[in-house]
C-alpha cells in the first residue's frame, strides 16, 4: 500500500506563479517520484515566495501547512508520531539556505528531494544545501563583478525610460491603498499582507500580498 506524502512546490516569482511555468514541471518529477517509489499525494502546497533568508519560513505559510499536514498524516502513537514526508522537487525549492535548511531538519519532518533520490539522510542534505548556497554565492558575486567591468567600460546598464515607466506604474498601484494602508501601518507586515488579499486586493502583478512586497509597498508610500 503506498504511503502518504506532502507534496510542496514553490517558484520565486509572481510572474512564475502566474504563468504555471515551473510549476507543472515540479508537479510532474513529484508525481514521477511517487509513482516509482510507492507514495501517494495525500495533500499539494503550492507557493510563489522567494527561497533566501534563514527566516524564510515566516514568509512561506504553505510551506508551513505542507509541514503541518505531514505531521497529521503520520504514523505512530498519540504521544510518538511519525511525520509523513514532504516531497520537493528539488532541493532549492526548499532552499538554498544552509541554515534554513538545518531549522527544517530540526522540525523532525522527513523530507525528500524527488532529484537526489528516497534514500538521502538529513545530513546529506545539508551538505547539497551548502554547496547549492556556495554556487549560489559564486554566481552572485561573478554577476556583481561583470556589471562593475562593464560600467567601468562606460556601457549604461538598463534603460531609463523603462525604470522610469515601471516607477510610474507601481506609483499608480499604490496609492489607491494609502487609505487602507495608513490605519493599519503599525500592525505586522504580515496580517497586513492578509488584509489586503482578504479585501480581494492584488500586488501590481496580480499575485497574492506577503510580508516582502507589503514592506515594498510601505516604502513607495512613505509609511515606514
Amino acid at each position: 500500500m503506498p504511503s502518504p506524502s506532502v507534496a510542496y512546490i514553490r517558484v520565486s516569482r509572481e510572474k512564475q506563479g502566474r504563468s504555471g511555468l515551473g510549476l507543472e514541471a515540479q508537479q510532474a518529477a513529484i508525481r514521477s517520484f511517487c509513482a516509482a517509489h510507492g507514495y501517494q499525494i495525500a495533500a499539494e502546497y503550492r507557493e510563489v515566495e522567494t527561497g533566501k533568508g534563514h527566516d524564510a519560513l515566516e514568509r512561506r505559510p504553505q510551506l508551513a501547512a505542507a509541514m503541518q499536514a505531514a505531521r497529521k498524516l503520520g504514523t505512530g502513537s498519540k504521544r510518538k508520531r511519525d511525520a509523513a514526508p514532504v516531497i520537493v522537487a528539488k532541493l532549492c525549492r526548499l532552499s538554498r539556505d544552509v541554515a534554513f535548511i538545518s531549522g527544517l531538519m530540526a522540525e523532525r519532518v522527513p523530507f525528500i528531494v524527488a532529484e537526489l533520490g528516497p534514500d538521502v539522510d538529513p545530513f546529506m542534505l545539508h551538505i547539497y544545501a551548502a554547496v547549492a548556497e556556495k554556487e549560489r554565492n559564486t554566481i552572485g558575486e561573478r554577476t556583481k563583478a561583470a556589471l562593475a567591468a562593464a560600467k567601468a567600460r562606460g556601457v549604461v546598464l538598463g534603460s531609463p525610460t523603462i525604470a522610469a515607466s515601471n516607477r510610474q506604474a507601481a506609483n499608480t498601484h499604490a496609492e489607491p491603498l494609502r487609505a487602507i494602508i495608513e490605519p493599519i501601518k503599525h500592525l505586522s507586515t504580515r496580517r497586513i499582507a492578509a488584509i489586503l488579499n482578504e479585501g480581494g486586493h492584488t500586488t501590481q502583478r496580480g499575485g497574492e500580498w506577503s510580508s516582502v512586497t507589503v514592506m515594498r509597498l510601505l516604502d513607495r508610500l512613505k509609511l515606514r
